[in-house]
């Protein structure tokens, strides 16, 4: 079992180990205790599951304070690039954006923090599941068109398939202050 904190402060991949024999394999997805040990200590209150065919892009989704949302992602089958966005305007890297390969064969996750905008594209067909540590607000959904300019994120496909909701999103502004 490893833990990894990444360039975005908060930011914390887990990689488990996994036990394999003639049967197949086993590995511990999730243990609160060592979680919290390693710096991830937040309350999961909701799983939510999503099916993408390869090329699709979901995303970039928040929700706004009070109903911030910290998620713990990874793919059940195939493999995504998962991507987050810090819009924690006191932070170093605020605007800045992460770009992480999280595969079902390895079985790794991504925590990412509340004050981050998160999405992915699925790279294979993929079953993407995550723990949030709030429940879904209609109110406070928000979100980052998945093309922002500024951003400029490298998404790595030709064409995507995105959802009218996602292709309407604001684009990101500098000067607003989403989380502080």
């Amino acid at each position: 079992m490893q833990f990894i904190q990444h360039d975005l402060p908060g930011v914390i991949e887990y990689i488990p180990t996994k036990f394999h024999d003639d049967r197949g394999h086993f590995y511990e997805s999730y243990n609160q205790t060592r979680f919290a040990a390693n710096g991830i200590t937040e309350n999961f209150v909701q799983d939510n599951y999503s099916y993408s065919t390869a090329g699709v892009i979901r995303g970039l989704h928040f929700q706004k304070e009070p109903h911030g949302q910290g998620k713990l992602v990874r793919c059940m089958t195939g493999k995504a690039m998962d991507v987050i966005v810090d819009l924690r305007k006191s932070s170093a890297t605020f605007g800045r954006y992460g770009t992480y390969i999280l595969d079902a064969e390895i079985g790794n996750m991504l925590y990412v923090p509340v004050g981050f905008a998160h999405g992915f594209v699925a790279l294979t067909d993929t079953i993407f599941v995550y723990k949030c540590t709030d429940f879904w607000n209609k109110e406070a959904e928000s979100g980052i068109r998945w093309n922002d300019p500024t951003l400029n994120i490298p998404w790595g496909v030709v064409n995507p398939i995105v959802s009218d909701k996602d292709q309407v999103l604001p684009l990101f502004d500098l000067n607003e202050t989403i989380f502080k």
